[in-house]
């Protein structure tokens, strides 16, 4: 099974791209699973089995999903390996989550943001670049902090960004995110601590790439200053930036494309809020109220 093990995720991450991340939690899940029914082969495995392990985890709907989901993927591959005729786990159905609505800033709330930034304090023109990448890019904080020098392109108003998988996008920038990463690159606060540190774009004190804890800090309390009372980190920004295109009347396509979703259905959540910031209005402002 160990071996097994390793072929699958030899799979997953040459011939499907996936990131050590993704391969990692798909091989946990399976683990899990094989772990949980001592002695059983892929082939002994019934659907049962699989509802069975997936009830007696105390997960999420919506964790449930992504695990069943992983579950999958590993049987659909050994029918591919012919280890197996038919995969067990199709005939177990996904847990239902719903629609996850994430909180989402006003673009009167981003501005008081970004204007919070003391430009004149060590790091401030740093801070500055970050948020209007984050809300500009519409970039994951994972992108963020691995952004490289060689992949921001100023004069043409864009960035190329490594996502997940390792698949690779162009995103526009903004006039504010140029400008500001213009005024941050002009003279970084501190110098890179090495060659290849010198190649990120956004660095800490030590001179080291920024880690996604200190960017999350970061979010956290400049939206503090700024007085924002909602419960934000730097995924705040990209849903944000997502919202304010659709309300905009940005094709959803487009959307999809600069947010590097692989479905479309995960772009779609999007208009649920757009239709939940509607109805919001409607029902404050109603005559009959």
């Amino acid at each position: 099974m160990q071996r097994l093990l390793e072929d699958y995720s030899s799979y997953l991450q040459i011939e499907r791209g996936m990131s050590p991340n993704t391969v990692a939690s798909y091989v946990h899940d399976v683990s899990c699973l094989l772990d949980s029914n001592p002695g059983k082969k892929p082939g002994d495995f019934t659907a049962d089995d699989v509802a069975a392990h997936l009830s007696g985890l105390r997960l999420s709907k919506r964790s449930q999903a992504r695990t069943l989901s992983g579950i999958r993927s590993f049987f659909d591959w050994c029918v591919a390996e012919g280890e197996i005729k038919s995969n067990p786990a199709e005939r177990v159905d996904s847990p239902k989550p719903g629609h996850y609505l994430p909180s989402v800033l006003s673009v009167e709330e981003v501005t008081s943001i970004m204007e919070s930034v003391d430009l004149g304090a060590r790091f401030g023109r740093r801070d500055r670049a970050i948020l209007e990448v984050l809300y500009g890019c519409g970039l994951r904080v994972s992108e963020a902090v691995s952004l490289k020098l060689r992949d921001v392109y100023l004069k043409e108003g864009f960035v190329r960004v490594t996502g997940k998988g390792n698949k690779q996008r162009l995103v526009p920038m903004g006039e504010m995110a140029v400008q500001a990463l213009e005024a941050y690159l002009r003279d970084r606060e501190v110098e890179p601590a090495s060659r290849e540190d010198a190649e990120y774009v956004f660095l800490s004190r030590n001179g080291k790439p920024l880690s996604r804890v200190s960017m999350f800090n970061m979010v956290k309390n400049q939206a503090m200053a700024a007085g924002v009372q909602k419960e934000i980190s730097p995924h705040t920004f990209r849903h944000s930036f997502a919202t304010h295109l659709v309300e905009g009347g940005a094709d959803l396509r487009t959307v999809q494309e600069m947010l590097g979703h692989s479905s479309i259905l995960t772009t779609e959540i999007y208009t649920h809020l757009d239709r939940s910031t509607w109805q919001a209005d409607v029902l404050e402002h109603h005559p009959g109220k």
